[in-house]
């Protein structure tokens, strides 16, 4: 599986993100689409500028090793954050959120995709995990303010607190730009270690899953058997295939 980063394409910044937003199906998806059937491989494709209408995605899709789409994920959680005298930036001023849980299946195990600022919600990760899926993919572009304080910490309580495989994939960092980028791209595994991580520049991270050591720390240590659900509970709102509500009627 080869995972790129949030706005893999363009520099993380609003005049850009209107400047080459697209319709999916359009010229990007269909390049990465050819990629993921040239090379063979899955491919989580970072994250585009989608168009549709007059509003604005980011939008992470997912192809199978035979270039057909497997999942489309619009970033849910917008980002703001305002560091004084320093940096004030708001996604909401700009983007729309989006609405729905995204999962798909390989051979290997259930995926689920989420953007950036999704990882920040430990309750959205559960979701994840109790739909069944033992990998996370967040592409992701965290700052040099937030970055140092949340990036590596909110991945590995993910992966921990869920007991999943977690990848976060950063592009790297550009001091001259307008958005300077956190990067440390990383994948955590199901017990919260850093498994293979990056620096700030241009890297390939190469690094194993493997599905029968997740099987055993969740043997080890059944975190979703011990939860008092009699207490408190995660709703799942909508069928994370169909994106439809039980109030819908099903």
């Amino acid at each position: 599986m080869v995972c790129l980063p949030e706005c893999f394409s363009f520099p993380y910044e609003p005049k850009y993100i209107t400047k080459y937003a697209e319709p999916i199906p359009g010229k990007s998806s269909e390049m990465l689409s050819r990629w993921a059937s040239d090379n063979q491989v899955y491919l989580i494709g970072g994250t585009l500028s989608e168009r549709e209408d007059d509003k604005l995605y980011t939008t992470c899709l997912a192809y199978g090793p035979d270039g057909s789409l497997l999942a489309k994920h619009r970033k849910v959680h917008l980002y703001a954050t305002d560091v004084p005298s320093k940096f004030t930036f708001s996604e909401a001023g700009f983007l729309t959120p989006g609405d729905k849980v995204t999962t798909f299946d390989t051979p290997f195990c259930k995926v689920g995709v989420g953007v950036c600022y999704d990882i920040v919600f430990s309750s959205f990760g559960e979701l994840y995990e109790r739909l069944g899926c033992k990998l996370l993919v967040y592409p992701g572009a965290f700052n040099i303010y937030n970055g140092p304080l949340y990036w590596e910490l909110t991945s590995r309580a993910r992966a921990a607190e869920h007991q999943v495989y977690v990848a976060s994939v950063s592009p790297s960092r550009d001091e001259t730009a307008y958005y300077v980028l956190w990067g440390h791209s990383m994948l955590v595994d199901p017990t919260g270690k850093v498994v293979r991580s990056a620096g700030v520049d241009e890297e390939i991270v190469l690094a194993d899953v493997d599905m029968n050591y997740l099987d055993s720390v969740r043997y080890q240590l059944p975190l979703h058997k011990q939860r008092r659900n009699d207490l408190y509970r995660v709703v799942v709102p909508r069928d994370a295939e169909t994106n439809v509500a039980p109030s819908d009627g099903v």
